[in-house]
């Protein structure tokens, strides 16, 4: 049986063929590399970053058991829980193990009227909203979220923040609101 012919040779189409495959190649791949990109960039969390001070919440929260809002003040008022500043270190530390090296830098801070660059720890997509306060008010512990972080010498965020199904089971637990909006604005 006789092939259809369109006008055009085998060769001419294998060649238009081949050209587009090319040009699959140069926008398709690297379009989906990109998207590989953006989506495992986002579970990707730094689990133990360097911090300026060696900062132990196992002294702080467990040994001496202070509150979390103590030094996480803006929980309670808001959107971020803040991380201290020199002045609420300072304010134990003045006395408190003055002369170890870490409270040293901390003392040195103070001198030079420098904040302390802490490496924030929990860090959430930008397309996510989060706010502290309503979970502060419904006496929610911080370790729900954060872990048993007075146990620990270095933070280490308990699970991946960009996984948003910890937060909807722990919504829908609790009988509150699964509605996107809640978490995305």
């Amino acid at each position: 049986m006789e092939r259809w012919n369109l006008g055009k040779s085998e060769k001419e189409i294998a060649m238009r063929f081949s050209s587009l495959k090319i040009f699959l190649r140069i926008s398709f791949l690297p379009l989906v590399g990109s998207i590989a990109m953006i989506v495992s960039g986002c579970g990707k969390q730094e689990l133990k970053p360097r911090q300026p001070i060696a900062f132990s919440h196992k002294i702080h929260a467990g040994d001496y058991q202070m509150g979390c809002q103590y030094c996480h003040s803006g929980a309670r008022r808001g959107k971020a829980a803040m991380i201290p500043s020199v002045q609420t270190c300072i304010g134990c530390h003045q006395l408190v193990a003055a002369t170890k090296p870490e409270i040293q830098k901390i003392r040195k801070a103070w001198d030079e009227k420098v904040p302390i660059r802490w490496t924030k720890v929990n860090v959430l997509p930008d397309f996510v909203y989060f706010n502290h306060q309503p979970h502060i008010m419904k006496n929610i512990p911080c370790q729900k979220c954060h872990g048993e972080i007075q146990t620990m010498s270095e933070v280490t965020p308990p699970f991946k923040l960009a996984d948003m199904s910890y937060c909807v089971g722990c919504h829908k637990d609790n009988n509150a609101s699964i509605d996107c909006y809640t978490c995305h604005r």
